[in-house]
């Protein structure tokens, strides 16, 4: 089916806008009226853009309080009429009346579009009727559907909206009472679940299908099966979006397209944990905390300066070459890595090219949204790296890399989430909101198996410090961990005896006292328990921890989040306090 999306959704001038559609593959746009008003080219000016682009004009929308009121605005309409013939599009989107005078008359409703359509028809032009959530009479799809039969002009249909439909949790079996020809565009948009203002939540929480928490698939497979043959169409209101790069906007929302519709991608590749995490690094500090940790180091890298750390199965790649600790790289280990990659590009995710020595494993890898390189290994990799002879040290129970914690940029944790969710074949669990020093923290964990990525963002734009990223490993006995990590001069993050009063006050049966003695955090819910605990930051904006989960424990300890936030809060200050 042809695919579009409204100029709304992206960020930029109009030209940019078409630029970045175009760019993204999309077939056509819906032209939102601000979008042309504060353009400075001609209606035909951009017509003739947009075909050099490749793309058609398939709606020009808002017409906005026109049916149902005192004296319908003939004059307008037909200026409107003037400018559609000019742009070449089709068809024009008339949203529900919310003018407080508008009349709650389906009959006069009727006959105004009835009017409106013939007016239309006359040009060759369509009118689609749509129901706003907010309409002052008008506010469900069925009505809107009850006033364009009653109108019953060939000219006239509907307009279907994905976020109008399933915000107010409308039913949607009158879909099937609509024939198919009589939808002339169907607006596809996705939100998270929250408790305002309807109108508030549309004009800025909108997001792309997949990103939120509503179920647009199940209403486009109604609208298919009702005959629908037009444009599957994006439009999202969503503040981010308005900030961030258009082009990578319009990359992310065509991935929700594909995903959405279902397209025949190549399947998910079984994948069976992290093979390495990457870490940049400009001092020896992770270095040695990984040697104080019980790691060896494996090797050098034959061509790169990276060096190869490992305990167990746990392999950790130091990039010399960073200006700050941080994650530039996870890899997933895949048993197909080369069908791994190819739903990637399918997935529109950019390839990243890589130097290759000869003799050396040749890695797939692709950008993530926030230019986390993601690598799809087998085993021969390991063969890159020139041995050194080093044993990782025993007594330390640390197994394999439990889940990578990632900081996003403000306007990259949908589109991350995306990326993960689809390229990766991740399952999201539900987004939580964590109380740091410095304002909330947004936090949703991605996960298959055992391989488990978690994203963190600031709630707010303006935040000024970002959340850290950390590598957590898995144990069997977090006690024994965190007792052989001490002996080994390992700096373990304090945790205030506060916690473990108040631990004591909600948990009874639960015996406290290893726990405060180790700094070792506590959650438990139904399925089982966790004990976790962390290294002080290192470098930068890395620490690791280590965690035991029990049972069928499932989570990551977010209810503990704030403490260590503010753990780690306190231990910056006081390292600048020391330096002044």
């Amino acid at each position: 089916m042809r695919r579009s999306i409204a100029t709304v959704c992206l960020s930029g001038t109009l030209e940019e806008k078409l630029e970045a559609a175009s760019a993204a593959g999309f077939d056509g746009i819906e032209l939102f009226e601000a979008d042309l008003v504060n353009a400075p080219l001609a209606p035909a000016e951009v017509r003739a853009l947009a075909g050099e682009l490749g793309l058609t004009i398939d709606l020009y929308q808002p017409f906005r309080d026109f049916e149902a009121v005192p004296e319908p605005d003939f004059r307008r309409a037909e200026a409107k009429f003037d400018l559609m013939e000019a742009l070449g599009a089709p068809t024009m989107l008339v949203c529900s009346n919310v003018r407080a005078d508008a009349i709650d008359d389906d009959a006069l409703a009727a006959e105004h579009l009835h009017a409106l359509a013939t007016r239309a028809h006359e040009r060759g032009l369509k009118i689609a009727y749509e129901a706003l959530a907010w309409g002052h009479h008008v506010s469900t799809y069925d009505h809107a559907w009850r006033i364009v039969e009653q109108a019953d002009h060939p000219a006239l249909g509907t307009c279907l909206d994905s976020f109008h439909i399933l915000s107010r949790g409308t039913s949607l079996d009158a879909l099937d009472r609509i024939p198919g020809e009589k939808i002339l565009f169907l607006q596809l948009a996705d939100a998270p679940h929250l408790t305002m203002d309807v109108l508030q939540w549309s004009r800025h929480y909108r997001c792309f299908p997949g990103q939120g928490a509503l179920d647009v698939a199940g209403l486009l497979r109604r609208v298919l099966a009702t005959g629908y043959d037009g444009p599957l169409s994006l439009e999202v209101f969503n503040d981010v979006f308005r900030q961030a790069d258009a082009r990578r906007t319009a990359i992310d929302a065509m991935r929700s397209l594909i995903v959405l519709e279902g397209t025949p991608l190549p399947p998910p590749a079984p994948l069976h944990g992290f093979a390495f995490v990457e870490i940049a690094v400009d001092s020896p500090e992770v270095e040695d905390l990984l040697r104080a940790m019980g790691f060896a180091h494996v090797g050098p890298h034959r061509s790169k300066p990276v060096q190869l750390w490992e305990h167990g199965d746990i392999r950790v790649v130091l990039n010399h070459g960073g200006d700050a600790a941080e994650v530039v790289a996870i890899a997933v280990q895949s048993e197909d890595p080369a069908a791994s990659a190819e739903r990637a590009h399918a997935l529109l995710a950019p390839p990243l090219e890589r130097r290759r020595g000869s003799g050396e494993a040749d890695l797939e890898a692709v950008a993530a949204p926030d230019g986390t390189a993601v690598f799809f290994c087998g085993t021969d990799w390991l063969g890159d790296f020139l041995p050194t002879g080093e044993a990782a040290a025993e007594g330390v129970p640390i197994e394999r890399i439990d889940h990578i914690t990632l900081a996003q940029p403000f306007d990259a944790f949908d589109e991350a989430g995306l990326f993960y969710r689809s390229v990766l074949d991740l399952r999201p669990s539900e987004a939580t909101e964590l109380a740091a020093p410095d304002g909330l923290v947004r936090s949703r964990a991605y996960a298959r198996g055992e391989v488990r990525v978690v994203l963190n963002v600031p709630a707010l734009a303006n935040q000024d410090r970002a959340e850290l990223q950390h590598v957590a490993f898995a144990t069997g006995d977090a006690l024994a961990a965190a007792r052989a990590l001490r002996a080994r001069g390992v700096p373990l993050l304090g945790v205030p005896d506060n916690y473990y009063d108040d631990l004591e006050a909600r948990l009874e049966d639960l015996d406290t006292a290893p726990l405060r003695e180790l700094g070792v955090l506590y959650d438990r819910t139904p399925e089982g328990e966790l004990l976790h605990f962390y290294t002080a930051p290192i470098g930068g904006r890395v620490f690791f921890e280590v965690l035991e989960r029990r049972g069928g424990y499932r989570g990551y300890g977010a209810l503990n989040s704030p403490v260590r936030m503010a753990a780690q809060r306190r231990g910056e200050r006081h390292a600048e306090g020391a330096g002044a």
